[in-house]
């Protein structure tokens, strides 16, 4: 079983920054490409970013230029830069694993899930 815990969530102004991070467990992250996923109150998860095993990486057209995903397999975690947060950048952030033989990653097939952080974009 792989266990992955976010942290790194919070309340923030418009136009500030964070650094969510996923870190893993139980095994490790060599073999999985890693998505971002955010769920706002009354809306569906979307996929926000993801990065694959050797580093090929998607953004969501809403965070590009604002958010950047990157990965180090020594400490087994995954961070997401976000800059320049927007209000409706509000949301549940929550990281999930995906078993990969190459170097894609998607947006759908989750073998694993975190429970989420929250960010809060509020003035």
């Amino acid at each position: 079983q792989l266990q992955l815990v976010e942290s790194g969530g919070g309340l923030v102004q418009p136009g500030g920054s964070l650094r969510l991070s996923c870190v893993a467990s139980g095994r490790t992250l060599d073999y999985y490409a890693i998505t971002w996923f955010r769920q706002a109150p009354g809306k569906e998860r979307e996929g926000v970013s993801c990065i694959g095993r050797r580093g090929g990486i998607k953004y969501e057209d809403s965070v590009k230029g604002r958010f950047t995903i990157s990965r180090d397999n020594a400490k087994n975690t995954v961070y997401l830069q976000m800059n320049n947060l927007k209000p409706e950048d509000t949301a549940t952030y929550y990281c999930a694993a995906q078993f990969m033989v190459g170097d894609g990653c998607a947006y759908a097939g989750m073998n694993y899930w975190g429970k989420g952080t929250l960010v809060t974009v509020s003035s």
